[in-house]
This record gives structure tokens, C-alpha cells and sequence, in this order.
């Protein structure tokens, strides 16, 4: 594994950066920012962003409801008020159709509903346009080919003396617009390491965020609390598996950690503590036929405090919040990777970006110290965007001092390269990403939790882009150990 870390470690050193050919970016322009406190909704936020290719409107959920922006001007079209139903946790579209998941306020563990609305009148959807799911729907989205829409219902209850709700995953059918399956994952067969259910009782699983696989057969679920990842089949409708992620090693090169928020100094070194991967967003690609899931490995805790207590002491790891259940003596576990990770949709582990979201964070002025004990810069959003033949992914950190979205290359996941990192001024914690292409644009818009702000982006396009593997291949020659360690790689998961 540390040869491994070393190999991905030498090629980003050597893989040029957002100015030089081999990236297909060749600037980034913002377009505008809009405050959603002009809407004049108290409480009104942004936090997940979807876009309707038929309206060129940008459609933002944030607590008190959503508010429509036009996406050439940024201006606001329509406030929609979904107090009245619940609380919204997220939206999605597909061809002109809105999707909403709302929670039961008056009592999150009692089942939500789906709402649908059309995206050209502004209004509830003719017919059914009102669906019950499962307790605390928290994120839903279309299969790619718009006939299914699937609900992550996290299930969270009120404490956890009390109820705790089904984890599920509600699957409705467009055409009927109706609960066709839900599947939940207590029964599924399990694999991989440190899944967390297994040593805390009274916990299930808690569907968080949902990719499906290109073709249309597969549906990948965040469990983050639990620290793993299910599969579903979507020609059976039925839970396949769950794997337990396993952990990271923050001692080993490449994986170093500032650990303390209060020493004084910000410094990335090891520590002997592993961290739970535990993804919050995810996104799935394809290459060679094969799928690929990529992981934003956030870190969460219970909502009881039970479950995370300082280590103490005077070691490195003494200010770390450290997983009660999962921590014994001379083994302390903590939340969160500090790092986004691509996997096989096997659950194998195919690249991580080590602790480089972090360094990329203090080069730039950016990382917040306050956050060291916890979980550093918290990536959390994943977005993918197919340019040029090139596979982009970008990265929302939560938890820096300004809102920064990093980017990546990903096309080969045997050799990912950084390409840059989005950074803008006036606002901060970055919750949802949205790429899409229009009218012979790509665009990146961010809602940003912590400002309750909305930023667009258009890409500039490279005229021409080499493959960045021309530039490792060339090198490669001259560092055996690396060009070993990724042919290896390359053999093990047969691209």
C-alpha cells in the first residue's frame, strides 16, 4: 500500500497544472453570485443546486424551500415555498421534471414525501405529484435514462434511546409515479473491513447519497455513518451487498494530518490514528466498460454525542474526535479521510488523493486551523463532467476559509492528476455542485451552505488536450519503483 501512495505521490508531482496543455481547462470565468438572503424567506439557504436544460434555470434547495434563478443572469425567477409540506433536503431534475425530497418536520422519523414540479410553469406537476418514501429523505436522483427516480431515506431518528426509523432507499417509477420497491441493507451480505452497525448496537444503516452506474443497472449508496458502501441491482430491485470501507492509516507518507487545532501551528505530519472514510457525496464514470465510483470521505458521527469523545492525554492524537466503539487501546479511529478516493464497484481501492485536499488548502491560505481535531477541510460534494474525452472531478471542501472546489482529472483512475482549485471570494462551505453543458458552455454551479450563496462558473476549454498519461509514461522510465507499482495497479483492475 505505501508503494502505492509513493507511486500516486510521484505522479501528481510530475503531471503539469491547469495552465499547461495536458489539462483540457484553460481558465475559469465567474459569471455571477446570488445571495439568497434577497429573496426575503427568512432561513432561506443554498445547499443543493440541480439545472433545467429546457428553461436554462438553476433550480436551489435550501431549507425554507427553492428558490429559480435564471442561469444567464442569476436573477431569481420564483421562490417556492416548501415549508408548507416538510423540510426540503434536495432536488433533482430530468427532462422538465422537479423532484423534491421533504422531510417531516413535526417528526423526522414518520415517513417524507416527494414532491414534483414542472420546471416550465413553476408549479406542482399535473396528476400525481405527491409521493410518500421512507423516514428523512435526505438526497434523490434520476437514472440516467429519466424512468426511474430513486430516494436515499436516511432514517436518522430523534435520539437514539428512542425509535430508529428503516434506512432505505425508495425506488419510484416516472411512468406511475409510484413506490415500485424499497430496499433496505440490514440483510445484505456483507465484505471489506470496519462497517460500522457491526460494533454499535441499535445502529442500521443509513442511505446518505446515491450514484447510479451508467447502463442503469447498478445504484451505489453512502452509508457514512456506518462506513460503507451498498449496491443495489436495479434489474432486481434488490440490495446486493454492503462493503465496509475500511480505514486510512495517518502515519503513513502521504496520509500526514494537522491533528490539533490548538498548538499554534498548522502542520501536516504523522500520526498514529487511522480515519474512517466514511463518504458523504459520491458520483459514478465508466472506463474500459468498467464503473468506478469516486467518494468525497467527509467523516460524520452519530447524532448522539456517545459516539465520539476526545482522546486526551499528550500524544499527536490527544485532540482528535475519536470513534468511541471502534477505538481501543494503542488503536484510536477517527472520522473521516480528509481525502476523496476512487473505487472499483467492488469497493476496491483503486486511487486516494492522500492528505493533499489539506496541503493544497494551507498552500493557499486557506485551511482552517479550527477544524484540525475534527476533520480538516471535510470534503463532501462530488461533480463530474465528461470535456473533450477527459473525465473532470471536482471537490467541495466544507470546511475552509473561503469556498474552494478542487479539481481533478480523473479519466484514468490508475493516474489522477490535480488540476486546480476553485476559489471564491465572499463565500464559504460549499454543500452542492452542479456541471452541465449548454448552449456550447460548460458551467460549475455552486451552492454554498455557509454563506447562502450561489455561484456560476463557466469553464474555458484547452483547444487541444494531450493524454496526461504521455507526460507519467516519460518519467516513468526513470522512477522504477513507480512505473512497477502502476503496472501492477493497471493488471489488478484490468483497464
Amino acid at each position: 500500500m505505501k508503494k502505492n501512495m509513493i507511486s500516486v505521490a510521484i505522479a501528481l508531482a510530475l503531471l503539469p497544472s491547469i495552465s499547461s496543455a495536458a489539462s483540457p481547462l484553460s481558465g475559469l470565468e465567474k459569471l455571477w453570485t446570488y445571495n439568497h438572503a434577497a429573496t426575503g424567506v427568512t432561513g432561506q439557504s443554498s445547499e443543493i443546486v440541480a439545472f433545467d436544460h429546457l428553461t436554462n434555470s438553476l433550480w436551489v434547495a435550501g431549507v425554507q424551500g427553492v428558490d429559480v434563478l435564471n442561469a444567464s443572469t442569476g436573477s431569481l425567477l420564483q421562490h417556492i415555498n416548501t415549508s408548507i409540506y416538510g423540510g426540503i433536503n434536495s432536488v433533482a431534475i430530468h427532462n422538465g421534471l422537479a423532484a423534491f425530497a421533504i422531510e417531516n418536520t413535526s417528526d423526522r422519523t414518520q415517513p417524507g414525501t416527494v414532491k414534483l414540479f414542472d420546471t416550465t410553469t413553476l408549479a406542482l406537476s399535473s396528476g400525481v405529484n405527491s409521493i410518500t418514501v421512507g423516514a428523512l429523505p435526505d438526497m434523490l436522483t434520476f437514472t440516467p435514462d429519466g424512468r426511474r427516480l430513486l430516494v436515499a431515506n436516511e432514517g436518522t431518528p430523534t435520539n437514539y434511546a428512542g425509535y430508529d426509523p428503516v434506512g432505505s432507499v425508495s425506488i419510484i417509477d416516472v411512468g406511475s409515479r409510484s413506490v415500485t420497491a424499497t430496499v433496505n441493507f440490514n440483510t445484505a451480505p456483507v465484505s471489506g473491513s470496519d462497517l460500522r452497525p457491526k460494533s454499535i448496537a441499535g445502529m442500521d444503516y443509513e442511505p446518505e447519497y446515491i450514484a447510479v452506474s451508467r447502463d442503469g443497472s447498478k445504484a451505489f449508496v453512502s452509508l457514512q455513518e456506518a462506513n460503507g458502501l451498498g449496491v443495489i441491482n436495479l434489474n432486481t430491485n434488490q440490495a446486493e451487498h454492503v462493503i465496509g470501507l475500511g480505514t486510512k492509516d495517518f502515519s503513513a507518507p502521504g496520509n500526514y494530518i494537522d491533528p490539533s487545532d490548538r498548538d499554534g501551528r498548522i502542520e501536516l505530519r504523522p500520526v498514529n490514528a487511522r480515519g474512517l472514510y466514511q463518504p458523504d457525496g459520491i458520483a459514478t464514470y465508466d472506463v474500459s466498460g468498467k464503473t468506478f465510483v469516486v467518494l468525497a470521505n467527509e467523516g460524520d458521527t452519530r447524532e448522539d454525542e456517545a459516539d465520539k469523545k476526545r482522546l486526551g492525554g499528550a500524544t499527536d492524537a490527544s485532540r482528535l474526535n475519536i470513534a468511541v466503539p471502534d477505538t481501543k487501546s494503542g488503536d484510536v479511529v477517527t472520522f473521516g479521510a480528509r481525502s476523496f478516493s476512487i473505487r472499483d464497484q467492488y469497493g476496491n481501492l483503486v486511487f486516494d488523493s492522500g492528505n493533499q485536499l489539506d496541503a493544497k488548502a494551507i498552500e493557499l491560505g486557506l485551511y482552517d486551523d479550527g477544524r484540525s481535531d475534527d476533520k480538516g477541510v471535510e470534503p463532501e460534494g462530488v461533480e463530474l463532467l465528461e470535456i473533450n474525452g477527459r473525465t473532470i472531478a471536482f471537490i467541495g471542501l466544507e470546511r475552509t476559509l473561503k469556498s474552494a472546489v478542487a479539481v481533478y482529472d480523473i479519466t484514468d483512475p490508475l493516474n489522477v492528476s490535480y488540476i486546480d482549485m476553485i476559489v471564491t471570494d465572499g463565500d464559504r462551505a460549499p454543500e452542492g455542485l452542479k456541471g452541465y453543458f449548454h448552449d456550447g458552455h460548460y458551467y460549475l454551479a455552486i451552492a454554498n451552505e455557509g454563506t447562502a450563496t450561489t455561484s456560476l462558473y463557466r469553464l474555458a476549454i484547452a483547444a487541444a488536450v494531450p493524454e496526461p498519461s504521455t507526460y507519467a509514461m516519460l518519467m516513468a522510465g526513470f522512477i522504477l519503483m513507480g512505473f512497477v507499482s502502476y503496472r501492477r495497479r493497471r493488471d489488478k483492475f484490468k483497464l
